[in-house]
């Protein structure tokens, strides 16, 4: 179960990454055409940085968790990852 609470840890450290990646590009990006769709597309990556810094918090200070929602975080957290890095990749083109 450890190893799966690790790969937990390592999917929102790496969401982290990405976060403020994206956050870089669309503040940059606002910078210069003040569209709207990019504040938006900012308040998104804002709010979903506050839920994987909270998650990182719980999975280093938190008691046993039960097998099951270990599983299940993991595999969410891993699945934010492939959807980021997607949208990383993509917003970086």
């Amino acid at each position: 179960m450890s190893l799966m609470l690790d790969a937990a840890r390592v999917a929102a450290a790496a969401n982290v990454v990405l976060l403020v990646g994206l956050l870089a590009v669309w503040g940059r990006t606002y910078r210069e055409i003040k569209a709207p769709m990019t504040l938006g597309s900012i308040a998104f990556a804002v709010l979903l940085l506050a839920e994987n810094l909270v998650a990182l918090w719980f999975y280093f200070t938190a008691p046993a968790m039960p097998s099951i929602a270990v599983r299940v975080m993991m595999l969410l957290q891993i699945l934010e990852t492939g959807a980021l890095a997607i949208l990383f990749y993509y917003t970086w083109k």
